[in-house]
């Protein structure tokens, strides 16, 4: 699409009532982040009260009309994900505007390939529109979804404001408290009133170009004089010096005042009324061993599909990531379904009504690392699409990457019924229940209940759904062949390697993001557009090359990107985070006052100064603490910045035991977050 053009969503595909709006950018650095939200407008292009704005606070509606997904990893950036069941959205509401913001000073203009896309609810992409010419503006609508008659239609924006979140919430009716004007990460800092005046829209609203359409309303000119609502959070700010003082964080705000208060379980664990350690606590799902790969399947998907209809907002939060309307959700395992000569028994069924209508989903899993059969699969396509129902969905401890499907089914093309095949693994389901019950909340104390019983039984040894957990059969000959130096680039077995590494750094992303309730990705320094085989054959040439494996993580509240290398020639992981030094000020004192911040850090933190061309001095914290000195250039060059790091040995196993390489990256990570980040944040 272009700039300023619309089309109508019945005229792209036969079942539009539920969309994914996806939102993406890039940016050359890595670490370009953007926050997503939407607002449900009423008569007169305003929200009918706060509940109808949705952002990092207020991420759903309780209707099921809105919510926001969350970011996902790409070959080449992230890209936010927001489900919109139209069907359900009320019927005084006229339009529905999909926008962004940015925080911290940073704009549009330095992130790449901002793009929106539509898909309906089999994932199949119904538009797309680029917005090109992105400036100084600190929040960005990209397009706008509104009613004409009974159809829905998509309008392509690209307009934005200067003024940031504050600037566009207000045009839109939403107030802006005014009691952060003091932190500089409140986008309502523009300004004595909270919010820029209209005038520094960066580009002015754009009118319908298709005949028949009414113009977009424009927004007010004049400024309101009303207390600005309370849009203020903890930033990425991944460009914060050393010179910032401490202090106390950014408050991370609450959704609307008129929701209702959630639940979550506290940190500290009930003290416990046993006489000893040996009395074990009742538990709603129990976890002896069982005989059977088969039947631990039937155990692990009845114990999920059934949180999953006892909790609306998890389930909700599964299934609209699929396409599924929000609604009455009922769960199933163990159904016959007719088959040729044969009955075909998936091992779970969702199905959603809303207003008369049935959505169903199959399900097929497996647990304890077992693969799923491409075979297996298709015959569910196959039913799924002589029955009607609408998705297959693949549930197992391995992650799905973006151009490595986990099974190859067929899909054909001469049926008019289309069936949606989806993959979830454990990881992101035990995710998405420590999100809710640590740091998002639920409607009930018993929901939160629930959920930390099925986590219990997730993460327990017994369960099988500990996520991805093996290298793989490439692993121990490419270890072997860095080794002995024998490895070549082509070789198919380093880009399988590279395929896991992938899948691990993504797992990380998850298990982590869950325990801090922050948004932690990958970062993928591609180029847009860049086919993701021949991404990861050119990492494999390099792993080839060099012997090493890298991943980045960004972290939101973090000082800098996360790095970590694997480097298999000398069995150690490396863990770092790089920090700018002020652009002004002694470099003694950037010195001690780095020292100082990590006084509780392990002594054997490893700290270098960065000195353009060249390597700069280093030592560990231990040595440093006495003489920060002893970190500075005895020839007096530029420091750039310091470059903070941790070593561990990795284990040597395949990576399904304890020992293994698998776990070495996960308490790398965890101890270099803990000791070293949590000091910078």
């Amino acid at each position: 699409m272009v700039k300023g053009g619309n089309i109508g969503l019945a005229a792209l595909s036969e079942d539009a009532g539920s969309v994914i709006v996806s939102l993406s950018w890039s940016s050359a650095s890595g670490d370009g982040d953007a926050d997503v939200s939407v607002l449900l407008l009423g008569a007169g292009g305003k929200v009918r009260d706060d509940a109808d704005f949705f952002f990092y606070n207020n991420p759903a509606a309780a209707d099921g009309s809105v919510q926001l997904l969350g970011k996902t990893p790409t070959a080449d950036g992230s890209e936010d994900r927001i489900s919109l069941d139209l069907t359900a959205a009320p019927p005084d509401v006229e339009r529905i505007v999909v926008a962004a913001s940015r925080y911290g000073g940073a704009c549009f203009g330095d992130l790449d390939d901002l793009r929106v896309t539509l898909a309906d609810r089999t994932g199949e992409t119904l538009l797309g529109f680029s917005a090109d010419g992105a400036g100084t503006e600190r929040a960005f609508i990209f397009g706008e979804l509104y009613r004409r008659g009974e159809e829905w239609k998509f309008r392509a924006v690209g307009q934005g404001y200067r003024s940031g979140l504050a600037g566009l919430a207000t045009d839109f009716g939403i107030e802006v408290d005014e009691g952060d004007e003091g932190d500089e990460h409140a986008s309502a800092a523009e300004s004595a009133s909270g919010h820029a005046p209209a005038s520094e829209r960066a580009t002015p609203p754009l009118e319908a170009t298709s005949a028949g359409d009414p113009p977009a309303p424009a927004p007010p000119l004049q400024e309101p004089s009303a207390p600005a609502r309370d849009l203020g959070r903890a930033p990425a700010d991944h460009g914060r010096a050393l010179a910032a003082p401490p202090g106390p964080p950014p408050r991370r705000h609450g959704g609307p005042r008129t929701a209702k208060k959630k639940v979550t379980l506290p940190d500290v664990p009930r003290r416990s009324l046993a006489e000893n350690d040996f009395w074990r606590e009742a538990r709603l799902f129990p976890v002896p061993p069982l005989r059977s790969d088969r039947e631990r399947e039937m155990r692990a998907t009845s114990v999920l599909l059934a949180v999953m209809a006892q909790v609306p907002e998890f389930g909700r939060r599964l299934t609209a990531a699929f396409g599924a309307p929000a609604g009455r959700m009922q769960t199933f395992v163990e159904v016959s379904l007719p088959f040729g000569d044969a009955p075909r028994r998936p091992d779970g069924v969702v199905r959603v009504e809303r207003a008369g209508r049935l959505w169903t989903a199959l399900i097929e899993t497996k647990t304890n690392g077992n693969p799923l059969k491409s075979a297996q699969v298709q015959d569910y396509m196959d039913i799924a699409a002589r029955r009607g129902y609408e998705a297959v969905v693949t549930l197992s401890n391995d992650v799905a990457l973006e151009g490595s499907p986990l099974v190859d089914v067929k899909v054909d093309g001469r049926r008019k019924h289309k069936v949606a095949l989806w993959h979830l693994s454990w990881a992101e389901v035990a995710h998405q229940a420590h999100m809710l019950i640590r740091h998002e909340g639920v409607g009930e104390a018993t929901h939160a209940w629930l959920l930390h019983e099925l986590l219990h039984y997730l993460q327990h040894e017994n369960s099988g759904c500990h996520g991805f957990q093996n290298m793989g059969p490439a692993w121990v000959p490419v270890r072997n062949g860095i080794d002995t130096e024998t490895l070549v680039q082509g070789d198919r077995r380093a880009v399988e390697v590279v395929e896991s590494w992938e899948r691990l750094i993504r797992q990380v992303c998850l298990r982590l993001g869950g325990a801090l309730g922050q948004k932690v990705l990958p970062v993928q320094r591609a180029k847009r557009g860049t086919d993701p085989h021949s991404r990861r054959a050119a990492l494999a040439d390099r792993l080839c090359e060099e012997g090493r494996l890298t991943a980045e993580l960004r972290i939101d509240g973090a000082p800098g990107i996360l790095t970590i290398i694997a480097d298999l020639r000398t069995g150690k992981l490396r863990t770092s985070v790089e920090i700018p030094v002020p652009d002004h000020g002694y470099p003694l004192n950037w010195a001690k006052r780095l020292v100082r911040r990590l006084s509780d850090a392990p002594a054997d933190v490893h700290v270098e100064a960065l000195v353009a061309g060249r390597r700069g001095p280093r030592g560990t914290l231990e040595r440093l603490r006495p003489e920060p000195a002893g970190i500075l250039p005895q020839d007096g060059a530029r420091i750039t910045g310091f470059r903070l790091s941790l070593f561990k040995g990795m284990g040597s196993t395949r990576g399904n035991a304890e020992s293994g390489f698998i776990r070495s990256v996960d308490d790398a990570v965890d101890r270099f977050h803990a000791g070293v980040v949590t000091h910078l944040a």
